[in-house]
């Protein structure tokens, strides 16, 4: 059984936060909680994470106590909640200079470059939450094969668009940032821009498919 933890950040926001393993069927929840808070009158935001929630009120509360058992309360009291989402494709070029991990991943892996491709290209993914960068997907689904640790030295600039590999996970960095994830890919697909309306592409709850393009490592 997963362990939750209740807890304030700064004065005036609670965290509740799930023990691993993540699944799909916690962030369904998470996400069907996130709905409901935001539409308290004293919430001011609510912020999904990945096995996490945190809720940002308008006033400091009066009793903390309190407010941590109301949020187990609410906790208790959600339910699954699946959004209307889209399958979305991603066009990506795989390995050499859109890709300069993509040998290391698979030495770490015991594959080939090809083989890691295939792998992730042929998962279907699922958004469990935006973070980290503005329009930066959290994807789940991973292949087990293919789980790779974190570069021991993280770049101080990864390029706008790389797909990476972080662990368990694989995402695309939206912007360019600092950033440790192996980078096998790179897409052209913008995933945020200011003025574009909802300015993110992906949502929680989405699904993902990677498109290997022929100027890569197919």
């Amino acid at each position: 059984m997963q362990q939750i933890r209740f807890y304030m950040l700064g004065e005036q926001a609670a965290v509740l936060e799930l023990s691993p393993p993540v699944s799909l069927e916690a962030q369904q929840r998470i996400w069907g909680l996130a709905r409901h808070l935001s539409s308290l009158e004293k919430v001011r935001e609510v912020v999904p994470g990945m096995n996490n929630l945190t809720v940002i009120f308008h006033d400091i509360p009066d009793d903390v106590s309190a407010l941590l058992l109301q949020l187990n309360s609410w906790w208790e009291d959600s339910e699954v909640e699946v959004p209307p989402s889209r399958t979305v494709d991603i066009p990506v070029v795989y390995g050499k200079e859109a890709g300069p991990d993509l040998q290391e991943v698979a030495r770490r892996c015991q594959l080939s470059a090809s083989q890691v491709v295939e792998l992730h290209s042929s998962a279907l993914y699922t958004v469990y939450c935006i973070g980290f960068q503005p329009g930066f997907p959290y994807l789940a689904g991973l292949d087990p094969k293919i789980h790779c640790p974190r570069r021991a030295e993280p770049r101080v600039a990864v390029a706008a668009g790389s797909v990476g590999i972080g662990g368990s996970q694989t995402g695309i960095y939206p912007l360019v940032a600092p950033g440790g994830w192996q980078l096998i890919g790179r897409t052209t697909v913008s995933l945020f821009m200011p003025q574009r309306t909802p300015p993110v592409l992906l949502a929680p709850g989405d699904r993902v498919r990677f498109v290997p393009q022929k100027e890569g490592q197919c």
